[in-house]
């Protein structure tokens, strides 16, 4: 009994000292900063106690409304209602469920055996191959989570069973998973629209050269690495066993075709492909390969009901940040402020860079994008930065920030899948993380990468 009254008593007081020390920011905001402090301050208080950043977003605009500010509680009503009013949000609980349904059939598995078949007899060949079915799975569920399941839950097993270390499974299924947020479709890459009234369909085709390049950026690092380790090589498959690998294959690569065929050829919105996905996933998993038996549907809709609302509900709060930044000027204080100490292109971009970097070290991508993008968007406009080149800037950063601690998405992914911890996951990832930050700057300053098929497409 007295060990665990001494440990309550112990937990209380590092909780009191979180508490203390977020009162401290706030009080401190108030003291010496204007209106932009004290935001910020408020945001990064309730943070410190540990709070979800949705409830924190929603509880900044309310103090700072109720305390600091004279903007009538009915436009903020207003506001929320109209600010998540739009047509592109729709899509983000359509690619959702399509890869839900994709994740619990065996589309994957098929993947999987198809990218081996092509590419498993080069060095590495398992690494490749899984490098390949996650770039073709990015490109059909929009989420980097859902790759690294799908895929690692198969592939990093059958690694280390034929004799590659388990650190290098490891390292190149956490990262390549990432692939998920930049190959289109991409759940965060609609979040980045939804946040700067940005064309969905210009970024989504601005993101398909990058997504190819880095996936062959990251084969390649995984070949030279197999290559110098003498790690196994694969039986080279007839071009029948390919044939049939395809075969098998063919319902779920066609999603690719359905989706990004249908928005480039303009037949129809990306909001109406996410629900074709959607659609065209349930048949597929429930008819044709017959891996979604019909008692499991209503688990899939629940799962993907739930992952939905988490995601619209830090959207609502984060609009309410943005209108409220909005009401103090921030933004156009901030671009004012960098335009008046003459900081460049190349200057902001760099900056944007480090504090996306950072911001990855706290939290996840959604909460990144609707805090960052509406403060950082208008300032790039004004310095002349295309908005597909800012937001395919932006996605490449987040794929970063998904690969690294603390709060890496794809990490603690595989840690669930491989048994292995975070630390040592992080080691596993490093030369692959190495060559995506050196991928992010080239991003960053060659924006051609990012606007060639644009505009080769009239966008």
């Amino acid at each position: 009994m007295s060990t665990a009254v001494a440990g309550w008593e112990q937990f209380s007081k590092k909780k009191a000292a979180t508490w203390l020390l977020a009162i401290a920011v706030i009080l401190g905001a108030i003291a010496t900063l204007g209106s932009t402090g004290i935001v910020f301050a408020l945001l990064l208080a309730l943070m410190l106690t540990g709070m979800p950043i949705s409830i924190a977003l929603g509880l900044t605009v309310l103090t700072f409304l109720f305390f600091f500010s004279e903007v009538p509680t009915e436009a903020v009503a207003m506001k929320l209602f109209t600010g998540i009013e739009k047509f592109e949000i729709m899509a983000i609980p359509f690619f959702i469920l399509a890869g839900n349904f994709l994740t619990h059939g065996g589309v994957a598995k098929r993947m999987i055996n198809f990218a081996t078949s092509m590419v498993g007899h080069w060095h590495g060949g398992l690494a490749l191959a899984g490098v390949m079915a996650c770039a073709l799975f990015a490109a059909v569920s929009g989420s980097s989570p859902a790759t690294v399941v799908a895929i690692g839950s198969i592939m990093m097993p059958a690694m280390v069973r034929a004799g590659y270390p388990k650190r290098f499974g490891a390292g190149v299924i956490t990262t390549s998973g990432s692939l998920g947020i930049l190959i289109p479709p991409s759940i965060p890459m609609v979040v980045y629209c939804v946040a700067t009234n940005s064309s969905v369909g210009a970024l989504f085709m601005g993101g398909v050269i990058p997504g190819l390049m880095l996936a062959t950026l990251l084969g390649l690092v995984a070949w030279y690495r197999a290559k110098k380790g003498d790690l196994p090589r694969m039986k080279k498959a007839t071009w029948g066993e390919r044939a049939k690998a395809f075969r098998d294959s063919v319902w779920g690569l066609f999603l690719i075709v359905i989706v990004l065929g249908g928005i480039y050829s303009g037949m129809f919105t990306p909001t109406e492909a996410a629900a074709m996905s959607a659609v065209y996933a349930f048949v597929i998993a429930v008819f044709v390969y017959r891996d979604v038996p019909f008692k499991k549907v209503p688990k899939v809709l629940l799962d993907s009901a739930s992952m939905s609302a988490m995601l619209l509900y830090i959207i609502t709060n984060a609009v309410l940040f943005s209108f409220l930044m909005t009401h103090e000027n921030i933004p156009q204080l901030m671009a004012d402020w960098i335009l008046g100490h003459n900081l460049g292109v190349v200057s902001f971009l760099l900056v944007t860079n480090v504090l996306l970097l950072l911001a990855g070290n706290v939290m996840e991508p959604s909460s990144i994008i609707l805090i960052l993008a509406p403060i950082l968007f208008p300032v790039a406009m004004q310095l002349g930065i295309d908005p597909v080149h800012f937001g395919v800037l932006i996605t490449v950063n987040m794929e970063v920030g998904m690969c690294h601690p603390p709060v890496g998405l794809n990490l603690y992914v595989s840690s669930g899948i491989t048994k292995m911890g975070i630390s040592e996951l992080t080691v596993a990832v490093w030369p692959w993380l190495l060559a995506m930050l050196c991928f992010m700057i080239l991003v960053t300053y060659v924006p051609i990468i990012s606007l060639w098929l644009p505009r080769a497409l009239g966008y």
